[in-house]
């Protein structure tokens, strides 16, 4: 059973006082979806090593969706934090869709879930006071050019409808996003995320990012262009892997033949049989449910190295005869987990032997997307390695090659060590979208100038 703190029990009470609010406005034959979210934040900015903007964020919102015969309407509140205020807001903004309403089509696609679920789910993993991760930051930053950015806090999300479905979720998180510049305007770029701050934890991660910015004073190695041995550090592998999410597993992009991995789900292609790829909602910053109502669990997206599961949300079930598993309307996994390997950590060097550490990819595209195949820029801390030890870095090349390549005959490894990653996007909130991955060592990767 699920156990709430004081300040998540007001969060809750708060939304069941705006929904009851709600059923009883509400008109015959009119449905509604409700959706909340909130965050309690604190904001660190960092440059040259010292704290040069502090903050917090508290914020909340809904969002009303007014269905009646088939017409649907949608509407952005901010909360006051005051529940008399907002209801008079949230009744405010019924009337105003109840007016829009008849201005609008039938939406031929508007498929409702009128299963009354219910899903609560409170993590509440103790995070650090601030003062100490600043003191930790800057203790171990001392005499490095450091820009950096801070976010930590709990994040809530709520979903009630008409139908009776109601669901729950917060999570508490950190992300220390950071960069350490060398003299010649060259930097390391790394991250620690997560939801347990480890003082041991981030020491490692920062000593790490260290000794690679010691390496960046090393005249710059140019190479021609050319195949290469490489290691692709679990934030590369973030990029590829985003690129991939970007309509890959998305069940109208399948059905309308337009995913970079069409191949995969029409049996023409597989990856390695290493890669076994999951939408683990389960334990992750991303809650059990959709904003369209649908609840979410764990998918398979892909199973040593063939197709498994499609992202499915409930425009592309009305359209193709599917069934809804509560993907959001980008069909776009939130909760990254990519299964790791038998490679220690500490024997990259060793096993790549000669070759490229990739610590960072850049402005990925793709140059060929019905075959998997991405573009993109090397940046941030990129090696030459010859006989297992670092040389030099090497000058931002571009790189193109298909992810069947990288993660299919040429991918010798996958480390045992995985990396949470979690998304630095503030864009009106913080975002909740997550990866856990290992890195890469593939035999072959192409660089084009």
């Amino acid at each position: 059973m699920t156990t709430f703190t004081s300040a998540a029990k007001a969060q809750v009470e708060s939304f069941k006082a705006l929904v009851t609010g709600l059923r009883a406005a509400l008109r015959e034959p009119e449905q509604f979806t409700l959706s909340y979210a909130a965050e309690s934040s604190a904001f660190v900015r960092f440059n040259h090593a010292k704290v040069r903007q502090a903050g917090h964020v508290q914020q909340a919102s809904i969002g009303l969706k007014l269905i009646n015969e088939g017409r649907h309407a949608d509407l952005q509140i901010t909360l006051a934090d005051d529940p008399q205020v907002d209801l008079q807001r949230l009744t405010e903004g019924l009337q105003q869709l109840r007016e829009t309403l008849p201005l609008l089509p039938k939406d031929p696609y508007l498929l409702l879930n009128y299963n009354g679920w219910q899903s609560q789910n409170v993590q509440e993993h103790p995070l650090p006071d601030t003062g100490q991760v600043i003191d930790e930051i800057t203790c171990a930053a001392e005499g490095l050019d450091l820009v950096g950015f801070y976010a930590a806090g709990p994040i809530s999300r709520g979903f009630a409808s008409s139908a009776g479905a109601f669901g729950w979720h917060q999570a508490n998180s950190f992300n220390f996003d950071f960069s350490l510049f060398h003299e010649n305007a060259q930097a390391v770029k790394a991250s620690y995320a997560g939801n347990d701050w480890s003082s041991e934890g981030f020491a490692k991660r920062f000593q790490q990012a260290r000794e690679q910015l010691e390496f960046l004073g090393r005249p710059l190695r140019t190479l021609p262009p050319g195949q290469y041995r490489a290691y692709l550090a679990p934030a590369a592998l973030e990029e590829i892997m985003g690129m991939l999410c970007w309509g890959g597993f998305s069940a109208q992009s399948v059905a309308s033949k337009s995913s970079p991995l069409q191949k995969l789900y029409a049996g023409d292609q597989t990856f390695s049989p290493l890669v076994s790829l999951d939408e683990k909602v389960s334990g992750s910053l991303s809650p059990a449910f959709s904003d369209e109502g649908y609840p979410r669990s764990d998918l398979r997206l892909i199973v040593e190295g063939k197709a498994g599961a499609q992202m499915v949300g409930s425009r592309s079930a009305a359209e193709y005869g599917l069934t809804a598993n509560g993907a959001s309307g980008s069909e776009s996994p939130s909760a990254l987990n990519l299964q790791a390997g038998d490679l220690p950590e500490a024997d990259v060097l060793k096993q790549l032997g000669t070759g490229l550490y990739i610590s960072n990819l850049w402005y990925l595209n793709f140059s060929d997307q019905p075959a998997a195949r991405l573009t993109g820029m090397t940046r941030f801390a990129t090696f030459w390695v010859e006989n297992g030890e670092i040389q030099a870095p090497v000058s931002t090349m571009r790189f193109d090659d298909s992810a069947f390549s990288l993660l299919g005959s040429q991918l010798e490894a996958l480390t045992q060590e995985r990396e949470m990653l979690l998304s630095a996007s503030t864009y009106s909130q913080r975002a909740t979208a997550s990866a856990l991955l290992p890195g890469a060592l593939v035999s072959k990767l192409t660089l084009t100038l």
